[in-house]
């Protein structure tokens, strides 16, 4: 056989391996999957899947046992009422958490920046537009310190942000006085910073400006993280940044970024604050950061970054708020409702680790 002859079998018998080798592969990664599996990638795809029907039957199950007393137009949307700074919160929450990072301080971020409000536009007499800008501009330099701590000098976010909690809060006393700004002040003189407690009545329902304005932040999210290039590249930092980095991502730029929004809407947050409870108190939202991670962790977004949704954290909200109104009208003691809150806490982290586990 000619060396030519010889090359072009040898060329043959690679092509019928790899032939071979790759129907091989074909007929694998084609095998039919169990139903469970395909459950389990199916959640892995939809992130919000499973806080929404763990939504769904916690209606029913309070439908079916309540009837009418629940499922009324007015009930319904006092859930939504009480869901609302939560959820407000909730969203600066994701932003962090889908970096794989946590905000302990965007509660404290949130009475700051109402308290500021409040005194600037009664103590101080600023224009109440004026006042509200102040607001937020505490809350974006509260959040861009934070961004600067973890993307620049590499702190971890837990210790940077229980820092600026302790600190936030401290100034938050001392500025403030722990002095409350009544509501009757504020309806004389600065009615603009209750705009959020004002409500819209469509039949039985009511439904607050505040109500109104998480649900309006929480659909502008969702399309700026699935649909813009700043989402993308959000979701890849958090996923891995290294890889992102070397993807032409400026995951530093990328995380001051998240870490000021998130600031920006934790004043949006302390403006709703003032709305929700009347008045300007230095003592109000105490446990916002724990609701906020809450509702995160039950909304299905992985506390490892990269993966949610943030329609999964307004569901999960709305989860707390379904269990706090039905055991409340069912008539039990209090505490079970914190039983059952942690008892969801618990059983969503496991699901994130069972799904990240078969479909990762």
């Amino acid at each position: 056989m000619s060396e030519p002859e010889a090359a072009s079998k040898s060329h043959l018998e690679y092509e019928t391996v790899l032939s071979g080798s790759a129907t091989h592969v074909a007929q694998f990664d084609t095998h039919d999957k169990t139903p469970l599996q395909r459950f389990q990638h199916f959640l892995h795809s939809s992130p919000a899947a499973v806080p929404l029907i763990v939504l769904v039957l916690s209606l029913a199950v309070f439908g079916s046992i309540l009837g009418t007393k629940f499922f009324s137009a007015f009930s319904l949307t006092l859930i939504l009422q009480q869901v609302a700074i939560t959820g407000i919160i909730g969203a600066a929450q994701s932003l962090i958490i889908l970096t794989a990072g946590i905000d302990l301080s965007v509660g404290a971020i949130m009475v700051l920046s109402s308290v500021v409000m409040g005194q600037f536009a009664i103590h101080y007499g600023i224009p109440t537009p004026l006042a509200i800008v102040a607001g937020f501009a505490v809350g974006a330099l509260c959040g861009f310190i934070n961004g600067v701590l973890v993307a620049r000098m590499k702190l971890p976010p837990f210790i940077v942000t229980l820092g600026m909690w302790q600190i936030v809060l401290a100034s938050n006393f001392l500025y403030s006085a722990n002095e409350t700004i009544r509501a009757q002040d504020l309806e004389a003189n600065a009615r603009l910073l209750q705009f959020f407690g004002q409500n819209v009545r469509l039949g039985g329902a009511v439904l607050t400006y505040g109500v109104i304005a998480m649900i309006l932040l929480v659909a502008l999210l969702w399309y700026v993280l699935n649909h813009t290039a700043w989402g993308r590249h959000l979701y890849a930092v958090g996923d891995d940044p290294e890889a992102a980095e070397l993807a032409g991502v400026n995951v530093k730029r990328m995380l001051i970024s998240v870490y000021t929004l998130s600031g920006l809407i934790c004043a949006l947050g302390g403006w709703a604050l003032i709305g929700r409870i009347g008045s300007v108190s230095p003592t109000a939202g105490q446990f916002a950061n724990i609701e906020s991670i809450t509702a995160v962790v039950i909304g299905g977004l992985s506390l490892f970054g990269g993966r949610g949704s943030i329609l999964g954290m307004l569901f999960g909200a709305l989860i707390v708020g379904v269990f706090a109104l039905g055991l409340r009208l069912i008539g039990t003691d209090p505490q079970w409702t914190y039983l059952m809150i942690g008892v969801l806490i618990i059983g969503a982290v496991a699901i994130d680790q069972w799904i990240r586990k078969v479909a990762g």
